[in-house]
């Protein structure tokens, strides 16, 4: 999927959730209330767009000859993914009925009619829309008839489906949004562990974003998800498992996911057979019946501590062993753990002990606070790999991320694709995987020369509207009405005749002042990009042909290295030419508020102009920083891996031996391990960035002040105060 295509993606998510956002403050509904219900109108114009799609695909088929002309059968929607929708299920029959018929009488119909024709989602799809009313329902369905969303593709809707669970986890909708598991830590898990067949287990699946991420991953590599691998899942809460089968179902996807406790129960005959577990379980559960499970077999290292009360102290150490026991013999497993785990004492230090002692453990990944959506504290990333190989058996990648992170909120983080990818290349390289890593590096040279290529463009558009912007200041005070030095804007005969009214020779000044500052910048601009454009076009011929072994990749980034500092300040010229061209133009504005001059300077079409120009700025600046930015990955992974070999870097990653291990008690916890990085000066303080984060800040805390007075507000009217 392109940039752009994801960025328009983002686009139609965030207004989506602010018009459904806002229709539920409207409409007094707390975020429970309404979750499933906007859940299930998605699902359905889901639905109705896959119905649309493989119906147009028959009828073309049955007119080239390749289908005969019958009737059609569930079967012959089934095969391309879509369902035999009745009449009354369509989204289009819906938005179509007649004024006074109730609508939420008619959805409730209309999942029913999908349910019929489904069997998987039999008893799963929403039916509490009877209870709402009719206009805010319509205003709902109308929300998602744009035309954007009548011709999405089944992958958008995947992730307009994961964008509403993420808010609505954010909300702590829904079991206090313990459904769901931030989509960073389920790409994390699934980059290290690669669920790419066989059977793939998540005993405390929520809302089933491991299988989906699962799904996702095969099919980035060429494969279809339903001939390679089969989902099980278990999940305690019956709203949750409805939230995961629509989940599924949204993606095209199928599973077997059941109600279950799965601290005592073991619903699916996959014991010791699956290929890939996955989960994020609830941490430090501590009311476990030590007596009920005591002799489960999927207990092979012994309970890891039981109180007076005859309650397991932890539950912490159920999870972690279950996990590892569900695991073929070449399995791999990799979930969040509270951080208490990888370093408790007692019975879990025994129980870790003997997990250690299998040469399972594989990778563990330390993660800082603020991951999650309704909990601040920190966690961890559990991997076992029972097929390591014989050479890797007594060694742990211990990795600290507690440091790589991007802001996404006040109180939420998460990662990148970029970091994300580079801790993964960090994974490749304990591997002996090299290849890959320098695949990626390789990547990031590719995606060095599409942003080269685009910033030409870019730079294009503003400089054009800067010319046409520097022509109207020059039209207009170049006029009869303004004499005297306009900083070579006038002519010299124009020079040599005195200030005539309304403006008075100080006002001219400061015109004049404004306009040679403008034009002195802009003579030091045009040499120094045309001369940077050259030598960035000169790289690009240079390297069109990507470096693949490592030695030129350092040759190509060190030729680069030059360039990125230039870029840097071309980006500190650009912001520059903008801040005197507003100067001008507020200097013009002040100015134009005679009449005279005002007819000889249209303030609207130069406002627009100014304005049009900071658009057209901060577009050149993010393409010129995306250049830089992908160079900055590249030296990211060099500097701390010269060689493309693993290293330890302190901070940040080393590998253990099982000794070292014991040695520190059997701890689990990778700060313990790889030490602190040592202090740097950054050189490529991101002024720009800093400013952002603080703006999502203040704009968190204005949403939430806001929020906050309406509760008031409300809970006075309740008093009747």
């Amino acid at each position: 999927m392109s940039a752009n295509t994801m960025h328009a993606i983002e686009k139609i998510e965030s207004s989506l959730w602010e018009a459904a956002d806002q229709l539920r403050a409207n409409s007094k509904l707390t975020s429970s209330e309404y979750c499933m219900p906007v859940l299930g109108i998605i699902f359905l114009r889901h639905a109705s767009n896959r119905y649309e799609t493989a119906l147009a695909q028959i009828k073309a088929e049955q007119a080239a000859g390749k289908m005969p002309n019958r009737p059609l059968v569930k079967g012959d929607f089934i095969k391309r993914r879509a369902l035999l929708l009745p009449e009354t299920g369509r989204y289009d029959y819906l938005l179509k009925l007649p004024t006074g018929v109730s609508l939420g009488t008619a959805l409730v119909d209309a999942m029913n009619a999908i349910e019929a024709e489904f069997e998987p989602l039999r008893g799963q799809l929403p039916k509490e829309y009877d209870k709402f009313d009719d206009k805010l329902l319509e205003d709902i369905l109308r929300a998602f008839d744009s035309e954007a969303l009548r011709n999405a593709s089944g992958d958008v809707f995947g992730r307009i489906y994961e964008y509403f669970l993420m808010k609505f986890a954010m909300q702590g909708a829904q079991d206090n949004g313990e459904f769901f598991t931030p989509p960073s830590l389920v790409q994390t898990i699934v980059n290290v562990i690669e669920p790419d067949h066989g059977i793939i287990l998540d005993p405390a699946c929520g809302s089933g974003g491991m299988f989906v991420q699962s799904s996702h991953f095969i099919e980035d590599q060429g494969q279809d998800t339903g001939h390679k691998v089969t989902f099980y899942g278990q999940e305690k809460t019956g709203t949750t498992i409805r939230l995961a089968k629509m989940n599924l179902a949204v993606h095209g996807l199928e599973g077997h996911i059941r109600e279950a406790n799965t601290f005592y129960e073991d619903v699916h005959p996959i014991w010791g057979e699956c290929d890939f577990v996955m989960a994020n379980p609830p941490f430090n559960v501590d009311m476990v019946d030590a007596d009920k499970v005591k002799d489960d077999r999927r207990l092979p290292f012994g309970l890891p501590g039981v109180n007076k009360s005859k309650k397991v102290s932890n539950g912490n150490y159920l999870w972690i062993s279950y996990f590892h026991s569900y695991l073929g013999p070449k399995g791999r497993a990799g979930f969040v753990m509270s951080s208490q785990a990888s370093s408790g004492g007692h019975g879990e230090a025994e129980v870790r002990r003997k997990l250690v002692e299998t040469g399972d453990v594989d990778v563990m990944i330390s993660i800082r606070s603020n991951f999650f959506y309704t909990r601040t504290v920190p966690c961890e990333l559990w991997h076992f790999d029972k097929g390591k190989p014989k050479e890797r058996r007594d060694l742990v990648l211990m990795l600290d991320a507690r440091n790589i992170y991007r802001k996404v909120t006040r109180k939420i983080y998460d990662f990148s694709p970029e970091q994300l990818a580079n801790l993964t290349a960090i994974v490749w390289l304990y591997r002996g995987e090299q290849e890959r890593f320098l695949g990626l590096v390789r990547e990031y040279f590719a995606r060095l020369n599409e942003e080269l290529a685009a910033i030409p463009v870019e730079l294009a558009a503003f400089d054009n509207t800067l010319t046409e912007l520097q022509k109207q200041f020059a039209d207009a005070f170049k006029s009869p009405l303004i004499k005297g030095d306009l900083g070579g804007f006038a002519s010299d005969a124009e020079k040599q005749i005195p200030p005539s009214p309304p403006l008075q020779r100080g006002e001219q000044e400061s015109m004049a002042d404004a306009l040679s500052e403008l034009s002195e910048a802009l003579v030091a601009y045009h040499a120094d990009r045309t001369s940077l454009l050259s030598v960035l076009l000169n790289f690009q011929k240079a390297y069109k042909t990507l470096p693949s072994t490592n030695w030129d990749q350092h040759a190509a980034r060190q030729s680069f290295d030059p360039l990125a500092e230039r870029i840097r300040g071309l980006v500190k010229q650009v912001d520059l030419l903008y801040k005197l061209a507003a100067r001008c133009g507020q200097v013009a504005q002040d100015l134009a508020s005679d009449e005279k001059v005002a007819e000889l300077y249209d303030r609207r079409a130069a406002n627009k102009l100014i304005k049009q120009l900071d658009e057209q700025r901060k577009l050149a600046v993010e393409q010129l920083k995306l250049a830089a930015y992908f160079h900055r990955q590249i030296h990211w992974l060099q500097e701390r891996f010269p060689n493309a070999e693993m290293t330890a870097v302190p901070g940040l990653c080393k590998v253990v031996s099982r000794a070292d291990i014991e040695a520190a008690d059997w701890s689990l916890t990778p700060g313990r391990y790889v030490g602190v990085a040592p202090a740097e000066v950054d050189d490529d303080f991101d002024f720009e960035q800093t400013l952002k984060d603080i703006h999502v800040e203040l704009a968190d805390l204005n949403r939430e002040a806001v929020e906050l007075a309406a509760r008031i507000q409300e809970i006075f009217e309740e008093l009747g105060v």
